[in-house]
């Protein structure tokens, strides 16, 4: 851990360089827009620790799999969201020297993300070792309305010299990737062009050929005034740049603007490129920065009439789901249905950017409160594109009948993941798909997608489950053999407890829903389509019958899997804190051998299901699992504080909010430095308003059951439900609702039911028998 960052409850803010903290903080302030995403490296030359980082939504490379071993169904190759042309440089000279903070001494330093207004802002004061000070001052934004440009205010200004500074704004397309296999590149030039009136970079990526054009346009001027100063052009291979000097004066700002429009062949033909870049640059250059800001200014101040969260008398609190809030928007805005979300968004190269599990259990719950419906029916409508890969990479590990295993990690449908133990193993996944399509019908009333999407995935995934079950002659029960559950520091178990619970619940689930839809006309092209055979229910109802779950009679708890008991069980507050984390300190056998848990195993089976069990069998479970839950993924925190605020265990709830809430900004599992943890964001959010608000569905109506830290005074939050917006309001005593909608609705408030009329407000007493005027 490591907490450097200011509290403020609109901005993330650093103040003083301490060069050890630049990749975290690089990682903290990334900036997005759905479309693209760009670390917050310096725009002037570093030459001390960093990790360059400019990225573009769907433009991958498909980077050999590194195993010295083969079997068949491994995937060929590990799909990254590639760092593409670096659009932000700005080389700065000062009477001939070059800026580089790594060699100047540096009296000031400050560097802020202002969350309110999506910029973000730096300011370093610096003496050169040719004695010249300067102070830097630079903005800089990706557009929330204009998604292909972003663009940056530099200034420079000499603090105790007259003298020439040359400005050299570039694009770089000869960039790497710090984690590629064999050393490899990923780009090729096409095309460039330098005039001092607009220049330009083509590129395109090796095997995928996807091409990125990025174009860019810049003024000078000091004191508001344009200048015309000596400018030169620099083309080498993959770089284009401009060469400005000036004759600046001693406390005169010069300021640079600087343009790009960002344009890619996932959204254009290649051969239209240049001609789009280039005449969506010049309308950018035209509007001005002030224009262009100001309308991206007020795009994310709508954002947060929307989604916002208040917290009353916690800073720390406050900040921090702010900051996942914002963090989550700038990394998908639902606008493309082949886009998803990647574990860490925009903002670092680990895990690929690409899809996981993560989505459907993190992210659409929050998508699909705070925002239209499209977004999150375009989560789900993704995986139905893949459905086909789905069922070839079942196919090609020995399934049939179009059973479909959903790959473990994907950028086009097809498995990528390049660990036997998860992409043959962690199996899961599918049963996360399964209730997305749940969760999603549930909440939204949306039931129109089962017809049309969601029956064929169903289908799909209990076929997989069917063949993947075995009947075992011992314990007369189905069984599963050789799995890895959420829990990653178990690999290859038998029988973990949560993947069976997802496979007897999905199967169920699609029977229920086979049903219900057959009686619908569109149900017979989908009979047609899948093959079904209403047999298959007979083989389905036979497992859900004759399913084994492993659970221990004298504790009363399920077991995460057989033989989790045999461990020596040690809490981890007996660790000492020199052991931690254990990824980093432990070899893998000797976690593997530990009782220690990632992340929520049985437990997040226990959330995703909690109607199926009462008070007391949720409390045994947590207080067993919680101890021996090490937390070493971003996933883990938010779904024990969403159990512990159930069964009010409100410290914890708290504790774990904290957590997951402030993981990446306190860097607390020491790993902020190759990106945000994007997808945990999701479980930020879930944990105040399904766990401290305690949002439900029940008996398809809106429910509560209301907590509160003790530190907070109030939050507040807003959610959509089925055409309604409800701002909500909780204090110690009362929650306070507010219909802002034309739509009566239908609450229940600790069991009570409450009806709602269009524009109307509630205020109701949470101590029971206590009236409010």
């Amino acid at each position: 851990m490591n907490k450097f960052i200011k509290l403020n409850e609109w901005s993330i803010i650093e103040e003083g360089f301490h060069p050890e903290n630049n990749k975290v903080s690089e990682s903290i302030f990334s900036i997005g827009n759905g479309y693209m995403g760009q670390r917050a490296n310096f725009e002037e030359r570093y030459s001390g620790n960093s990790l360059q980082g400019s990225y573009i939504g769907g433009v991958y490379y498909p980077d050999k799999t590194r195993v010295g071993w083969w079997k068949n169904g491994y995937p060929e190759y590990f799909a990254k969201i590639i760092n593409s042309t670096n659009w932000i440089g700005i080389d700065i000279k000062i009477e001939g020297e070059t800026f580089d903070l790594n060699n100047c001494t540096i009296h000031e330093f400050r560097r802020e993300l202002n969350m309110q207004d999506g910029a973000l802002l730096r300011s370093a004061t610096a003496s050169l070792s040719n004695g010249k000070k300067i102070k830097i001052e630079s903005k800089r934004f990706v557009s929330l309305v204009e998604k292909d440009l972003g663009s940056i205010e530099y200034a420079v200004t000499p603090l105790n010299f007259n003298g020439i500074i040359e400005f050299e704004p570039y694009l770089d397309g000869g960039i790497i990737n710090s984690d590629s296999n064999y050393d490899e590149t990923f780009w090729i030039e096409i095309d460039k062009k330098a005039t001092t009136k607009i220049s330009y970079l083509q590129t395109q990526t090796r095997k995928t050929k996807f091409d990125v054009c990025v174009a860019m346009k810049c003024t000078l001027t000091e004191d508001g005034n344009l200048l015309n100063p000596e400018t030169s052009i620099i083309e080498n291979l993959n770089y284009v740049a401009y060469n400005i000097k000036a004759q600046a004066a001693q406390g005169k700002k010069l300021v640079l603007h600087k343009y790009v429009a960002v344009e890619s062949s996932m959204h254009h033909k290649s051969n239209d490129l240049v001609s789009i870049a280039e005449k969506r640059v010049s309308g950018f250059f035209n509007k001005g920065f002030s224009t262009l800001f100001k309308a991206h200014s007020n795009a994310w101040h709508n954002k947060w009439q929307e989604s916002d969260i208040k917290i009353g008398a916690d800073l720390e609190a406050q900040q921090a789901i702010r900051y996942n809030i914002f963090q989550l928007y700038q990394t998908y805005t639902g606008d493309n249905e082949t886009l998803n979300i990647g574990p860490k968004g925009f903002t670092g190269e680990k895990y690929g950017g690409v899809t996981y599990w993560d989505t459907e259990a993190y992210c659409l719950p929050f998508y699909m409160r705070t925002a239209k419906p499209n977004v999150a029916r375009n989560l789900l409508k993704y995986r139905y594109n893949h459905l086909q890969k789905a069922q070839d990479n079942a196919q090609k590990l020995g399934f049939n009948h179009g059973a479909a295993l959903f790959p473990m990690v994907t950028i086009n449908g097809e498995e990528c993941h390049n660990e036997w133990e998860i992409t043959f193993e962690e199996i899961h996944r599918n049963g996360a798909i399964a209730y997305a399509i749940h969760n999603y019908i549930r909440y939204t009333g949306d039931t129109d997608y089962m017809i049309e999407y969601g029956l064929e995935v169903l289908i799909a995934i209990s076929r997989f489950w069917e063949q993947r079950v075995n009947w075992s002659q011992s314990k007369q029960k189905y069984v599963l053999l050789g799995v890895t559950g959420p829990n990653e520091y178990e690999n290859n178990v038998n029988n973990n407890w949560y993947t069976l619970k997802l496979i007897e619940w999905t199967l169920r689930y699609t029977i229920k829903q086979i049903e219900s839809a057959s009686t619908l006309k569109d149900f017979e092209s989908i009979v047609s389509k899948t093959e079904f055979d209403y047999k298959e229910i007979d083989k389905w109802e036979d497992i859900i019958s004759n399913i084994y779950f492993p659970t221990d009679e004298n504790l009363q708890i399920f077991l995460q899997q057989d033989g989790f008991l045999d461990k020596e069980l040690i809490p981890v507050s007996k660790l000492d804190t020199i052991e931690r984390p254990i990824h980093e300190k432990w070899s893998w056998d000797r976690i593997l051998r530990s009782c220690y848990i990632k992340q929520a195993d049985v437990l997040q089976g226990i959330y995703m299901f909690e109607e199926e069990f009462d008070h007391n069998t949720i409390k045994r479970n947590f207080e067993f699992y919680e101890p021996l839950t090490v937390h070493e993924s971003s996933l883990s925190p938010c779904i024990h504080s969403i159990l512990a605020s159930k069964i009010g265990m409100k410290e914890k709830a708290y504790e774990m909010y904290l957590r997951t809430a402030r993981l990446d900004l306190d860097n607390i599992n020491n790993d902020t430095d190759d990106g945000l943890h994007i997808t945990s964001m999701g479980g930020t959010w879930m944990s105040i308003v399904e766990g401290f608000a305690g949002l439900r569905i029940e008996d398809d109506q809106l429910s509560f059951y209301p907590t509160i830290p003790d530190k907070w005074t109030y939050f507040e939050f807003i959610i959509l439900f089925r055409g309604a917006k409800l701002e909500i309001r909780i204090e110690p005593k009362i929650i306070q609702i507010q219909n802002h909608s034309n739509v009566p609705i239908n609450l229940l408030i600790n069991n009570n039911i409450n009806l709602l009329s269009p524009k109307s407000e509630t205020i109701i007493s949470l101590i029971e028998n206590e009236t409010v005027s």
